[in-house]
């Protein structure tokens, strides 16, 4: 137990950071939470009643019937988001050991980083170019006498984008886990008899899991809401939950349906961090024992 009066002595510490959450997170999701059950007047404004029609609408529970439009649109971004976390993983986990591994480690990690030092739209663009009718990708296929094919816009293109931007986020916490692996456990695993491929399940995967574990965070939130991506690499057809959130702040100027869109986006992820959060408990209850 903590001494009296301990959190005093922490509270120089402690106290600019919590304030700078409380202000700048916690209040402004508040905000947005009582927003989503207001109601937008003829010139765009917030009114009451306070009414949860906002959040009827999302789950197409109007009076005209079920219309599933925005679940849809949620499924297709969890899918988007799903799907880039683990192509990152497939091509970010071998990666790292590649970089600790490297006598050019500094020069690999400036590769990745390097991307970050550019804007992120003309980066986006970048990939326009590499995609378009008569960009990169059609001129290599032409030169090997293929047809041309519709890269952009298509959803081909927004995966590949979202990939390429979210790539270095997964690389990043889990070459720092990879770096302070305790090779002797593998070596102790093999001693016992464990194969390559076993021993490293249980020796080597679980020093890496808290790196894994902060790159596909750090992967899969922003890609489920990202909206830039695909208004780009997607010409506006391809409708992300992220669009639809920036639609309603943007052009609609229908705050309230913007924020309860904004809120079932953040019940969801945070459904499934609590879902892993205590599937990972359990596991490592059974574990102990």
């Amino acid at each position: 137990m903590s001494r009296p009066g301990g959190w005093k002595r922490l509270l120089p510490t402690v106290g600019p950071g919590a304030a700078w959450l409380a202000l700048f997170v916690l209040v402004p999701t508040l905000l947005i939470f009582y927003a989503s059950f207001l109601q937008r007047d003829a010139h765009g404004w917030l009114t009451g009643p306070l009414t949860l029609d906002n959040y009827r609408r999302f789950f197409g529970l109007d009076a005209g019937g079920f219309d599933p439009l925005y679940l849809n649109i949620l499924g297709r971004s969890l899918l988007l988001g799903l799907v880039t976390t683990v192509v990152t993983v497939v091509l970010g986990y071998p990666f790292a050991f590649f970089i600790a591994q490297s006598p050019r480690k500094n020069l690999l990690l400036l590769l990745v980083v390097l991307p970050f030092w550019t804007n992120f739209l003309i980066r986006v663009y970048a990939w326009i170019v590499i995609f378009q009718r008569k960009g990169v990708v059609n001129a290599v296929l032409g030169h090997l006498g293929f047809d041309p094919v519709q890269l952009y816009p298509s959803w081909t293109a927004v995966y590949v984008g979202t990939v390429y931007t979210y790539l270095p986020f997964l690389i990043l916490p889990l070459y720092a886990s990879v770096e302070k692996i305790d090779w002797t456990l593998l070596e102790a695993a093999h001693d016992l008899g464990a194969g390559r491929l076993r021993g490293f399940w249980h020796a080597v995967f679980p020093q890496t899991l808290p790196g894994l574990v902060a790159g596909i965070l750090l992967v899969f939130i922003p890609a489920v809401g990202t909206f830039v991506i695909s208004d780009l690499l997607g010409a506006g057809k391809t409708v992300l939950i992220g669009n639809v959130i920036q639609q309603q702040f943007g052009a609609s100027r229908d705050w309230a349906f913007g924020s309860a869109a904004a809120f079932v986006l953040m019940g969801v992820v945070l459904a499934g961090l609590w879902l892993y959060a205590r599937k990972a408990g359990e596991r490592g209850m059974e574990e102990l024992v």
